[in-house]
């Protein structure tokens, strides 16, 4: 039995590795897609594109937007004394946000009045909009506050005002760097999308060209096929979360404060799921156009509902309880409690049983559906 496995994964292994354009599909594409994820995708809002509209022309009003510059979050790409032009530059998407500081500013600060400025945001990217509300807002209060009295009388107003300060603290990422959070999700995704696209393409490739049914003549048993037709997979696989994690955390500067070891034992039971998605879709398929569609028929449904992109608790309940078959959701929290909390098997242990038990019947219902087409 064990021989014929082992001639089984030499033939595989073979297969796959003597093609160059196979070679960098497996070992290339996880790279550049880590690079390009770890680049692109991010939810950091910094350097907002502002126009300014400065009416009044005063030393107070030119030191407000001297602090909104000087924040790193607004970059002033604009500036005029026409305040329609904001209008006209959040119309051509050339600002998401227009400052207005009307005359009088500064006569109103010295006389004690309030004086108002006025922002407008491009809200057609909700989060970047609400982010620059939120980001003007503060400038704005820290500005009014420096500038109501000397500094002995603000600290005197503030400790009256504000009998209970707040003190915030970000555990496990301080710098809120969105890059820590979505690095090891793509390592995930990576995984699924590799282990499942080799797995179905293979088996269904060699139905395709013929040489599924010289296989069936020989003494070699179903489950021997199955084993040597996904274990060289599974190798491949953790071949990449090693290449993976190590570009993420020497690259990306990603901590990794949990043990590898138990990274690389939650991605065994997570490529459980995924090699027998890939032996079941094999199993539906008569080409390798009709595998590669219903690879990513699955691929992009399990992205989106695994938390991935968007929190799982701001799905529909419907969604949310679909999400619990979803292997990628489990391995999500596996591995980025791993990378960033250091969190050990006594916290992720209900993660690990489920992808456990979802790889068994996964892994049970394809083979057994994969021994009927072949009897």
């Amino acid at each position: 039995m064990w021989e014929r496995i082992y001639r089984m994964l030499v033939k595989e292994f073979i297969q796959v590795l003597r093609d160059p354009r196979m070679k960098a599909l497996i070992f290339v594409m996880p790279v550049i897609q880590l690079i390009m994820f770890g680049y692109a995708v991010t939810t950091d809002v910094d350097h907002i594109k502002t126009a300014v509209c400065d009416l009044d022309k005063s030393p107070q009003s030119r030191v407000l937007i001297e602090r909104f510059t000087a924040s790193g979050y607004f970059t002033v790409v604009d500036s005029t004394d026409r305040p329609e032009r904001l209008g006209e530059l959040l119309d051509r998407s050339k600002a998401t946000i227009g400052i207005q500081i009307n005359r009088g500013f500064a006569d109103d600060l010295r006389s004690g009045r309030q004086a108002a400025i006025q922002t407008i945001v491009d809200g057609t990217d909700s989060n970047t909009g609400t982010v620059a509300m939120d980001y003007a807002q503060r400038i704005t209060q820290a500005f009014s506050k420096a500038r109501a009295a000397p500094i002995e009388l603000t600290q005197l107003a503030q400790e009256q005002a504000n009998p209970i300060e707040l003190r915030s603290r970000a555990w496990f990422n301080p710098d809120l760097k969105s890059r820590y959070y979505n690095v090891p999700g793509v390592i995930a995704v990576v995984l699924l999308l590799i282990s499942l696209l080799l797995t179905a393409m293979a088996i269904v490739r060699e139905r395709e060209i013929g040489t599924m049914e010289q296989l069936m003549v020989t003494p070699i048993r179903p489950l021997e096929l199955i084993l040597g037709k996904t274990l060289p997979f599974v190798l491949i696989s953790f071949i990449d979360v090693l290449v993976v994690t190590f570009i993420g955390v020497n690259w990306f500067d990603v901590p990794i404060h949990g043990s590898l070891w138990l990274l690389l034992f939650g991605a065994g039971l997570y490529l459980m799921s995924t090699i027998g998605i890939g032996l079941f879709i094999s199993t539906i398929s008569q080409t390798q156009q009709q595998a590669l569609m219903s690879s990513f028929f699955f691929y992009l449904p399990a992205v989106l509902l695994s938390g991935f992109m968007f929190p799982i608790s701001n799905m529909p309940e419907p969604a949310q309880w679909i999400t619990y078959l979803n292997p990628l959701r489990y391995f999500l929290v596996i591995i980025r409690d791993i990378f960033l909390k250091g969190s050990g098997l006594e916290i992720l242990w209900p993660q690990f049983a489920a992808l456990a038990v979802l790889g068994t019947a996964l892994l049970l219902i394809s083979s057994l559906r994969f021994k009927k087409r072949m009897i």
